[in-house]
């Protein structure tokens, strides 16, 4: 019996099999009514010799020792798969669009949906084995969206239903974006400003971290819907009491009392990485520290400080992640962002809407805590050097 080399390409391999029985895609009249679910072999110009051999030839490279080439052939053949799916939607989407009528929709279905993450996963962990170098993971990871980026700037997906929603709602989609955009930096800015001086503040009297950190749980365990809600009745207050403040938009709802709430989730896990961080520091280093005549101050930016940063930048992933997502949920106080394409595609019962809302809050997500991971390896890096 042949002896299998790589277990998690095995393991991806048998379950692309299985997501072939899924729909590839689901074809509707119109974008309010369900669709049709259809296969990838019962799609208009459904795979003809590509598929089962490459997803052979993928299992086959299980199969063997796993050393740098054999890695990177994986990695190739698992981004050429990713491609052919890519281009297979789009070929899809071009001849259902010829078959029906100008506002039929044609959407991926939950079987391309799957093997596309299937695809992911495969790239990254070939990837991962392949190198420990974070700059090179990240540029060979990144790689693999050129093209699809490419294919989508030249028009290979207009036909699908969620590029329609995109072309009705340019505009929207725009300013969606920006203010999103804006609740990330709004939150982070004022977070970190808080946050940092409030996490010294306790390393320096640690009576002070019991208080602290439990009025901070307090607050975390506190639902967002909740949190919200509870802002809307005295920011509306203070702006009647005080017209100035509603003047510069601070009101019971809108941008105001969403960056307060998501404020105040930041604080916990900002203030907890940079106790965390500085309580890391070796008693050995700050001793000699101290034995070479450094002052205080010296020894915290020159000793504390550098060895404390991966972790504080760890819990400012963790908050700008968190506030990405969290951010959708603001727009049902009407602070706008992706989130009021996601609620307004569900009242409408309309999922492309949905999704075009979702995938770029996921995609955001990612982006950032790619970064950022890149930014702790590199970091880290320097520090144990």
């Amino acid at each position: 019996m042949p002896r299998c080399y790589n277990r998690v390409t095995l393991l991806l391999c048998a379950l692309m099999l299985l997501s072939l029985a899924l729909p590839f895609v689901s074809y509707a009249p119109n974008r309010l009514v369900s669709g049709e679910p259809l296969t990838l072999f019962a799609v208009p110009g459904g795979p003809t010799l590509w598929l089962l051999p490459g997803l052979g030839g993928l299992l086959a490279l299980a199969f063997v020792v796993q050393h740098p080439r054999t890695l990177g052939l994986t990695l190739l053949w698992g981004e050429v798969l990713f491609l052919l799916l890519l281009l297979q939607l789009g070929r899809s989407a071009d001849e259902l669009a010829r078959q029906g009528s100008a506002i039929a929709r044609t959407s991926p279905g939950g079987g391309f949906w799957l093997l596309m993450a299937l695809c992911l996963l495969l790239c990254h962990d070939a990837t991962r084995r392949l190198t420990r170098r974070p700059l090179l993971r990240w540029l060979l990871q990144a790689q693999i969206w050129l093209l699809p980026l490419l294919m989508l700037a030249v028009g290979r997906f207009d036909e699908l239903s969620l590029l329609k929603e995109y072309a009705n709602r340019r505009m929207v989609f725009q300013d969606a974006f920006w203010r999103h955009l804006l609740l990330v930096a709004g939150t982070l800015i004022p977070a970190l400003l808080i946050g940092v001086p409030l996490g010294l503040w306790c390393r320096r009297r640690p009576g002070l971290r019991g208080p602290v950190f439990t009025l901070l749980n307090i607050i975390q365990t506190i639902p967002s819907v909740a949190l919200f809600g509870l802002l809307i009745a005295p920011l509306a207050g203070l702006s009647r009491a005080w017209p100035w403040l509603g003047e510069i938009g601070v009101s019971g709802t809108g941008l105001a009392p969403a960056l307060i709430a998501l404020v105040l989730y930041a604080l916990l896990p900002l203030t907890r990485s940079v106790v965390a961080g500085l309580d890391q520091t070796p008693r050995q280093v700050m001793e000699s520290a101290r034995g070479m005549g450094m002052s205080g101050s010296r020894i915290f930016w020159q000793v504390e400080a550098p060895l404390a940063a991966p972790v504080l930048l760890r819990g400012i992933r963790l908050v700008a992640v968190q506030t990405v997502g969290m951010g959708t949920i603001a727009a049902l106080i009407g602070a706008g962002g992706f989130g009021a394409l996601v609620f307004q595609g569900l009242l409408s019962s309309a999922l492309d809407l949905v999704l075009l809302g979702v995938i770029p809050v996921i995609a955001l997500a990612v982006l950032v805590d790619g970064l950022f991971n890149l930014i702790i390896s590199n970091l880290k890096a320097i520090t144990d050097d």
